[in-house]
């Protein structure tokens, strides 16, 4: 009688044990699941990053196309709300018009190209008070949104926007300008930063007292 009842006291431990081990089992792949996605939202992160670096290499190929882009810097300059229209240049341009028709094709590519994609050129911080002739580098930013449900925290976007120069105790600070509308990272969008040198194929050149700009082979 004793051994019969301590048998049903003991009656129902081994569901328990299943129900624990499911438990567990669940959490696992619950866990691996999280790892997978967290991977795959990386591996966009970086494709898009390559993507950005691709578009400002192109930027720049087409900037050495133009015989005298260094003349024309300004006409480069576009902040993220410009989506300016190509201009018609089937009978040839100039190169301010050249450059105007570059620009607003390369826009639309990163529209294209990226989700919600955007880009802006600005004249690098350190050349913005030098002569205009003097200045060599232009600065592009690239901006897109990432699979996010939530836009991204203000630490979360300092260590993935890429615009970031970090001090030697760590903290981080914007890299090219706290300007929105130019030269800082939208709210809610991962950009890229990238210093791009402009073309010298046409160097200006001071003869008497004006400016004329020499272009070999043009």
């Amino acid at each position: 009688m004793y051994r019969l009842k301590r048998n049903h006291r003991q009656h129902g431990i081994t569901l328990l044990e299943s129900l624990i081990a499911i438990l567990v089992a669940a959490l696992g792949i619950l866990g691996i699941i999280g790892v997978q996605l967290r991977t795959l939202s990386d591996t966009q992160n970086t494709v898009r990053r390559e993507q950005a670096i691709r578009l400002i290499e192109d930027l720049s190929e087409r900037m050495k196309i133009n015989p005298n882009a260094l003349g024309n810097l300004n006409s480069y300059v576009s902040n993220f709300a410009n989506a300016p229209s190509p201009v018609a240049c089937s009978g040839g341009c100039d190169a301010a018009a050249q450059a105007a028709y570059d620009l607003a094709l390369w826009k639309q590519v990163v529209k294209d190209s990226l989700p919600l994609g955007q880009a802006s050129i600005f004249i690098a911080p350190a050349e913005k008070d030098s002569a205009a002739g003097v200045r060599r580098q232009l600065g592009v930013m690239v901006a897109w949104r990432e699979n996010e449900r939530a836009g991204l925290s203000a630490d979360d976007k300092k260590q993935n926007d890429a615009t970031q120069v970090r001090a030697a105790d760590g903290s981080l600070s914007a890299g090219a300008g706290t300007d929105k509308t130019t030269n800082a990272c939208p709210d809610g969008y991962t950009c890229h930063l990238q210093y791009i040198p402009v073309s010298a194929r046409c160097a200006p050149y001071i003869v008497g007292s004006s400016k004329r700009y020499f272009c070999p082979g043009i």
